[in-house]
């Protein structure tokens, strides 16, 4: 264990390294067990790429992807993650031969929402989505339910990591998952077993980071 608290996990086939943090954690859908800070993941380049390139390798060559809808601020992991696919030679329909890289919005109804100037780039096109974690995949379903709106067609979902291993039927291409983490979990606000025994919450943990309590 490190001295500020956190711990490095690392997994077969990547250089990169998940940075958990043990406690009692509250995010917009659950409590967890675990924080999991991507701050340098998703804003060093070296790191960036290095999960762009991991990940390039669960897709197939055969694979057609026109854009990438980059959540929960992974657009420096996109942009190399579009060089990859590029220079792997994945095909794009893009009369550039180019993949979009975008993010969309979240509008006062917490709904997730393309502009006009953005919807070409959605409408018709071969769709990845990509996120930094999936825990309950809420926030996946909104954005899986957000391309077919848009009427995307959906080719994959990426996870730097993932408690699930698919959603809706649609699998999860991950680099850390519950292997690396086996004791990783999830409650219900109101079914938290972290709550029934009087532990209070450490902090208050989303995509933008930590803030303790």
């Amino acid at each position: 264990m490190e001295n500020s608290g956190y711990t490095k996990i690392r997994t077969a086939g990547t250089e990169a390294a998940l940075k958990v943090r043990p406690g009692h954690f509250a995010t917009n859908h659950a409590h967890i067990n675990y924080y999991i800070d991507m701050t340098t993941m998703k804003t060093r380049t070296s790191e960036a790429q290095e999960i762009a390139r991991t990940l390039v390798g669960y897709y197939l060559f055969d694979m057609v992807i026109d854009t990438i809808v980059c959540m929960e601020g992974t657009e420096v992991i996109g942009a190399f993650l579009s060089e990859e696919l590029t220079r792997g030679g994945y095909l794009s329909t893009n009369a550039h031969k180019t993949i979009y890289v975008v993010s969309p919005e979240f509008n006062s109804n917490s709904q997730i929402i393309f502009r006009d100037n953005l919807i070409p780039m959605i409408r018709d096109k071969h769709v990845m989505i990509l996120m930094a974690s999936v825990t309950t995949g809420r926030t996946l379903n909104k954005a899986i339910e957000c391309i077919q709106y848009y009427q995307g067609m959906l080719q994959g979902v990426s996870a730097v990591f993932s408690a699930i291993d698919s959603q809706d039927g649609i699998p999860i291409r991950a680099i850390f998952g519950k292997k690396d983490l086996p004791d990783y979990a999830y409650y219900d606000y109101h079914d938290c077993p972290l709550c029934g025994a009087g532990k209070k919450l450490d902090a208050l943990v989303n995509t933008f980071g930590y803030s303790p309590l």
